[in-house]
């Protein structure tokens, strides 16, 4: 048996946070239009890296103003995604919603970064939205318990969107990638937000399985789903096991998740229960991002290109569905000319991220077997099988 083909685990890394920034970039500038929409503006479907909605007017344009979205521009996805990773850094062990209060909180109001969209240096707290900014104010201001932080946020993908790590420390192992996301995201979700986040960190998990597929992804997050979340994947995914072209999928995929989205038909103007704690409900982005999983059959290119063609929140979709992508194939499957653009236009450095999150997941995956072996032994006593 040969394993010269598989991706490696610290590849798999680059291919997962890369393929996130890059489906981040593409998306950011046509986020919140529909895909007629965004046919109308360019003239045909984006299939690349693309200018801002309003061109040269984006610095006052509403309701985009002042972000400079598009030309390669990464969105807070990326920069939640990023902070998280910091927070490995310091911890260099698993998280949990304690390290959102004490590590996660001072990065977003204590550090100064770039900002693509701002073309400035700037806290993170002065870039993200007000669900993000909620962390800030329970946890900080409020003193709230990290692990009920969550409660009364409004319930979107917010949490779900910076996942991708969690999943990649707990590469090939859902289950606990899964548990490890819903605790931490206690501290920003409740309700479906938080069930998003917990089966998105496990999807990215289960695509670092040597020989995953983009089915097999898909049948673990619906292995591990509850209530909405389970049920709006689910319906997503079978309509779009009969598509491989994005075209033909766009306005069936939108329909098979339109039950369980509370934003309604009108992103802009959200129903009047969106966002709101509910067993039935699921966020948009997450089975969207799936079904385009399927429909592409896991290439990136075609994955991505029909999240962002998608439209409404293509931005985190794209987020979502580069990031399962890259976990399948490694870095080779992210086009490397878009790469280049989006790391050049954001001035960031998209490798050192996964450089330092695959360095302090090799030392938990140590940590991890040194407490099994430990736990092993105990039980080995305990049940007289070490005499």
């Amino acid at each position: 048996m040969t394993h010269q083909n598989i991706p490696s685990l610290d590849d798999r890394f680059t291919g997962s946070l890369l393929g996130a920034a890059v489906g981040d970039a593409l998306g950011g500038p046509v986020e919140g239009y529909t895909p007629e929409q965004i046919v109308e503006r360019h003239g045909g479907r984006v299939t690349g890296v693309v200018g801002p909605w309003n061109g040269d007017a984006w610095r006052t344009a509403r309701p985009i103003a002042p972000y400079h979205k598009g030309d390669g521009h990464v969105t807070d996805d990326t920069l939640m995604t990023h902070a998280l990773i910091r927070v490995y850094e310091k911890v260099r062990d698993h998280l949990d919603a304690y390290a959102v209060a004490e590590h996660l909180v001072p990065e977003l109001m204590g550090r100064t970064v770039w900002i693509p969209e701002l073309e400035a240096e700037a806290l993170p707290l002065q870039r993200i939205f007000l669900a993000e900014k909620w962390i800030v104010t329970r946890l900080h201001y409020g003193h709230a318990d990290p692990r009920e932080a969550g409660t009364g946020n409004i319930v979107n993908c917010g949490a779900a969107m910076y996942m991708a790590p969690v999943g990649l420390v707990n590469a090939a192992n859902p289950v606990a990638a899964y548990t490890e996301a819903i605790d931490l995201a206690g501290a920003h979700q409740s309700s479906y937000g938080r069930e998003a986040a917990g089966v998105f960190a496990a999807a990215v998990a289960a695509a670092c399985m040597p020989g995953a597929t983009p089915r097999s992804v898909v049948d673990t997050a619906l292995s591990l789903a509850k209530d909405g979340t389970r049920a709006a994947i689910e319906a997503v995914t079978e309509v779009a096991a009969a598509h491989r072209d994005f075209e033909t999928a766009l306005a069936p995929l939108r329909q098979a998740v339109a039950p369980f989205d509370s934003v309604g038909p009108d992103y802009r103007a959200p129903s009047l229960d969106a966002r709101r704690p509910s067993r039935l409900h699921a966020i948009e982005e997450l089975p969207i991002a799936l079904g385009m999983l399927l429909v592409g059959e896991g290439d990136y290119r075609r994955t991505v290109l029909g999240a962002v063609n998608y439209g409404r929140d293509c931005d985190s979709i794209a987020t979502m569905a580069g990031a399962i992508s890259g976990a399948l194939h490694g870095e080779s499957a992210v086009p490397a000319e878009w790469a280049k653009q989006v790391s050049e236009a954001s001035r960031l450095d998209l490798h050192a991220p996964a450089a330092a999150l695959a360095e302090v997941a090799h030392e938990i995956f140590t940590r991890d077997t040194d407490r099994r072996r430990a736990h092993e032994s105990a039980y080995a006593v305990l049940t007289g099988a070490s005499r």
